[in-house]
């Protein structure tokens, strides 16, 4: 007798069912947009450059006319933190919403049903052919999906490498077989997950290896929008002929077609009740309302709806969670706003020489030297002047007090500061360096560091 006991059962493959409705037009439109962007973007020019580029090698990363430098990183981190509000405030108040029309995963999974639809056909087509011998005709299906879904990836994995390398010199190196071995690599790693994801695992990404379907039940509450089954008006259910009444019968609006189910892109029946699987995609509810249409019978046994508007409870869309999140993410986003409006062209940095305290100069004075390192944000070359101030009588020499900050580069300018030795008490005070740009005056960086006087 074998006692052994099955822990893992393998999975069936998912078929999702064709399906018409205003959540389809919704999803289509979402997935072509959301792809054009992806794909078209690295194609944009902006003056002589690519529009979007994150050069590496250099450290600088254009987004149209904005140009980052790694001392700007905090703005990628008050981007990612409006992400993750952006993420609660969407699910306390509409569930998974994301899951089902934006992510990238529900996405590129959308392509990938689209391109074996055209290779296999229908739902019905394809379960077949995958029960089917190999012949002929299913072996060119296949070859013709698996050459699609291939061709995809790779340009996937092509489009992701020319956000980071020049595309049109990316395109240009392919051709040439010039490529390097790390753009080599990236794009075959992001072409194979692309495959991966999106192919092969599909549900399997959402069901098992999403974190976010984890925690999202510490973000809803019973007035979060969900998709959800109308048990009270659904049961008990049972099949009966079209255009029957509804009184003429002891059976609830649901006829048992399984409808929902078979469009569900995560393979759950909706009809037991609100699943972590449900991606909130609203498949099922296109299926439903067709099906309730053809019965004579209103739609939404299967709707967005809350727990509470279920029971017959007053429901709340608008509450304090919602309210908090909303304001603070409308806070982040205009403080993100105003911070790029704002954001200074020039970056000044000083270090002191180490080696050196300070110099007793023929003269009497005391001297410090300084390093300085001015960042030109623009694409543009600025002529700036040095000042600098805090004690009496500071001079710079003048080989610093004018200089050219080249376009998109960091220069390094050698200061030397005077001060007569009388001029404060020995020891270290605090001054401050500005540099301004001689174009336009309201362009300008500060600096603060100490300058070091012989004690008494």
């Amino acid at each position: 007798m074998d006692d052994t006991t099955t822990l893992y059962v393998s999975a069936e493959k998912i078929h999702p069912r064709e399906v018409g409705g205003r959540f389809e037009r919704l999803r289509t439109f979402a997935t072509l947009a959301l792809l054009g962007i992806y794909y078209v973007t690295p194609w944009l020019r902006w003056d002589d450059r690519q529009a979007v580029l994150f050069d590496l090698p250099a450290r600088r990363f254009y987004i149209f006319d904005l140009t980052f430098w790694p001392q700007d990183f905090f703005f990628m981190a008050w981007l990612l933190i409006i992400a993750g509000v952006s993420l609660f405030f969407v699910t306390a108040l509409a569930g998974r919403m994301w899951c089902g029309y934006a992510c990238p995963q529900t996405v590129w999974t959308n392509a990938f049903v689209w391109m074996e639809r055209i290779a296999e056909g229908k739902r019905s087509k394809r379960i077949k052919l995958d029960k089917a011998p190999w012949t002929r005709e299913k072996l060119l299906r296949k070859g013709a999906k698996q050459l699609m879904w291939v061709t995809f990836a790779l340009w996937t994995g092509f489009t992701f490498v020319g956000y980071f390398t020049p595309i049109l010199e990316l395109g240009h190196e392919i051709v040439t077989l010039n490529m390097g071995g790390w753009e080599v690599f990236w794009v075959l790693f992001y072409s194979f997950a692309t495959y991966g994801n999106a192919g092969i695992m599909r549900e399997q990404v959402c069901k098992y290896m999403c974190p976010y379907a984890r925690f999202q039940s510490a973000m809803f509450d019973r007035d979060s929008l969900i998709v959800s089954y109308d048990p009270g008006r659904g049961e008990p259910r049972g099949s009966r002929k079209r255009g029957e009444p509804r009184e003429a019968t002891p059976l609830g609006d649901c006829i048992d077609c399984t409808l929902c189910v078979q469009v569900c892109p995560t393979g759950i029946d909706i009809r037991e009740g609100l699943q972590y699987e449900c991606i909130a995609c609203a498949a099922c509810i296109d299926a439903c309302d067709g099906v309730m249409d053809k019965m004579g019978y209103p739609r939404g046994l299967v709707r967005y709806t809350t727990e509470n508007a279920l029971e017959g409870k007053r429901s709340r869309i608008f509450r304090p969670r919602t309210a908090v999140y909303g304001v603070l993410l409308t806070v982040l986003i205009a403080g993100l706003v105003a911070a790029l409006l704002t954001r200074n062209e020039l970056r000044l940095d000083v270090l002191r020489d180490r080696n050196a305290l300070y110099r007793e100069l023929a003269s009497g004075q005391i001297e410090n030297v300084y390093t300085l390192r001015v960042t030109n944000k623009t694409e543009i070359d600025k002529q700036v002047s040095l000042a600098v101030d805090g004690l009496p009588g500071l001079t710079v020499d003048s080989g610093a007090a004018s200089f050219t900050a080249k376009a998109g580069e960091l220069t390094t300018v050698a200061a030397r500061v005077q001060a007569d030795a009388d001029s404060a008490p020995g020891g270290g005070h605090e001054i401050r360096f500005t540099v301004r740009s001689t174009a336009d005056p309201d362009v300008s960086a500060e600096s603060a560091t100490r300058f070091f006087l012989p004690l008494d």
